[in-house]
């Protein structure tokens, strides 16, 4: 018998992106079917949708479009982009194709692109430049930021200064008029835009006696941002208070208020408090950017056997998981991450936040307004006359408040939610001394996940070093028990010469167990209640830092400092 030749093989079918990003454990099927009944809803791009659903980031995307394309995926804000490369190609294309170049090696000339199958953008380039071009993948809001960044090269926060200070002493506005006026909006605009591309979460203008200061929260760590002439003060002030929606003309009592504002598709959103002092009004606003909210299990930075623990817990259809840890350790963050991994279209999850961080695809987000009588207690009363599965309590405050998710837990709910203590085993004293029986704690609490953020060393200047036998000591450890490549941050440009650049978390997670349970209902210490469970397995937060630290993921010196 002989095979036609027709009946040659075809070509392998190039995967769907959906595909792809399950193949890579980035989103699960039940994430994916969501996102394409969404697309046909609304005929969006199936990326956006996964991105805006907060499923994936765009990184993440990004580097699997690159692997799609067979091209490599590039982080520019750890590139340093060549001034002759970037007068190669006209700002004015680079923003229409979202492009732009980093590298000149004649005659090869390598941009980073947003979309690597624009074919007619990488001809147009070849053709006006002259060069053959290689390309990187790189995503959308990188690009648009490089090219704010490096094309307009604007003008310094210096120089909005200067033109506002002049237009300060002509003395011919009122206040208002000023915060109005180009160059103090220019200088606020900066301000906001600087803090974003250093990757702060909180941005604090502070006025002393002299000087109106600026801070930007960068990794966890306060850091100086320009330091602004007295003078100023009130019109700045106002200005973001205009912007907040507050009154410009109270400043006796402390307002809250939110702005938004995009910086290339990111949308930014600022939580705006300000609190009357000696000098003026000090002003804290708290940096929402959801593009880097990154809501994968995966990418909170569990080990491999705590994450499976904890995905098994997570699926559980009733009791308490609460999550411990103290301010701006990333405890929505792990929230928002177990909703996310769980949530589908048979399962109602209702949530009470104070305030609500990110809006959540299919789940019902309630704020609190104690001024309107909504508070977390009165609030969860309410959810339970509305059939939810799945329960988010974003602090457990007061006795009130945990009696009434004991209750939901121990009736077929699954609830999450918060409290203020150093590690995991710090809970159960917690919620036992808020009034509650030890017996209905053991019955309705599943786990607690204690946790920290510990900074990450800096992948463009890090080096290997030695921690001293002091710091070994420290960690609890035993000399010949450390083992791997130390490394450490010398300090770059890229880094602001801290060393570190980011943030990863570190977590231990306290099962209740039938030996937990029991120990629980004798009201055991935290320090019983520690060493039941370490025996059991958990790994603390100090461990897992240290084996974070002996990859080169930070240093051993940050690990010990912060568990």
């Amino acid at each position: 018998m002989t095979t036609a030749t027709g009946d040659a093989k075809a070509p392998p079918r190039r995967k769907l992106l959906g595909e792809r990003l399950i193949d890579a454990g980035l989103v699960t099927p039940d994430q994916l079917d969501l996102a394409l009944r969404e697309q046909k809803r609304t005929g969006e791009r199936i990326g956006e949708i996964l991105i805006n659903l907060g499923f994936v980031a765009q990184e993440q995307i990004s580097a699997v479009l690159a692997s799609q394309a067979g091209v490599n995926f590039v982080q520019l804000d750890n590139y340093l982009i060549e001034p002759a490369a970037l007068k190669c190609v006209p700002e004015g294309l680079a923003r229409r194709h979202k492009l732009i170049p980093i590298l000149l090696e004649p005659p090869k000339l390598t941009v980073a692109l947003a979309n690597v199958f624009d074919v007619l953008a990488i001809d147009e380039i070849q053709r006006i430049t002259g060069y053959v071009v290689d390309v990187v993948s790189a995503t959308e809001s990188s690009v648009l930021t490089a090219i704010d960044q490096y094309y307009t090269g604007g003008v310094s926060i210096e120089e909005i200064v200067q033109k506002s200070i002049r237009q300060v002493e002509a003395g011919r506005l009122s206040e208002a008029d000023l915060a109005a006026g180009a160059p103090i909006i220019r200088l606020v605009d900066q301000i906001f835009l600087t803090a974003v591309q250093e990757g702060a979460t909180d941005i604090h203008m502070e006025p002393e006696e002299r000087v109106f200061r600026t801070r930007f929260r960068v990794d966890g760590k306060l850091r100086m941002g320009p330091s602004l002439p007295k003078m100023l003060q009130p019109a700045v002030t106002a200005r973001v208070k205009i912007l907040s929606a507050m009154n410009i003309a109270e400043t006796r009592q402390p307002q809250d208020g939110k702005i938004n504002f995009y910086v290339g598709k990111r949308k930014i959103d600022l939580r705006v408090s300000t609190l009357p002092t000696v000098h003026g009004e000090n002003l804290v606003l708290r940096v929402l950017d959801k593009s880097k909210l990154v809501l994968g299990l995966e990418s909170l930075g569990f080990d491999e056997t705590t994450l499976a623990r904890f995905r098994r817990l997570i699926e559980s259809r009733n009791g308490i998981i609460t999550v411990c840890g103290p301010t701006g350790s990333g405890k929505t963050t792990t929230l928002y991450s177990a909703l996310s991994y769980i949530n589908s279209l048979d399962r109602s999850i209702v949530t009470l936040e104070d305030p609500v961080e990110y809006e959540l695809p299919v789940i019902r987000q309630c704020q609190i307004n104690v001024k309107a009588g909504l508070t977390f207690a009165s609030g969860l009363r309410s959810i339970l006359r509305h059939d939810p599965d799945v329960i988010l309590v974003g602090e457990m405050r007061d006795g009130e408040t945990v009696e009434l998710a004991v209750r939901s837990a121990l009736t077929g709910h699954l609830v999450f939610s918060t409290l203020h203590t150093n590690d995991a085993a710090g809970a159960v004293p917690r919620l036992i001394n808020m009034g509650q029986e030890p017996f209905l704690v053991a019955s309705s609490l599943r786990a607690i996940i204690g946790q920290g953020l510990i900074r990450v060393s800096c992948t463009a200047c890090r080096e290997a070093y030695t921690p001293s036998p002091e710091t070994i000591e420290r960690a609890g450890l035993p000399v010949e028990s450390i083992h791997g490549t130390f490394l450490r941050g010398a300090g770059c440009a890229q880094c602001g010469k801290t060393g570190f650049r980011g943030r990863v978390g570190v977590y231990e997670l306290l099962e209740v167990t039938p030996t937990i349970a029991r120990l629980i209902m004798k009201r055991a210490s935290s320090q019983e209640l520690l060493e039941a469970a370490t025996s059991e397995g958990m790994t603390t937060m100090r461990q897992d830092g240290v084996a974070k630290a002996m990859r080169g993921m930070t240093t051993l010196e940050e690990v010990v400092q912060l568990t």
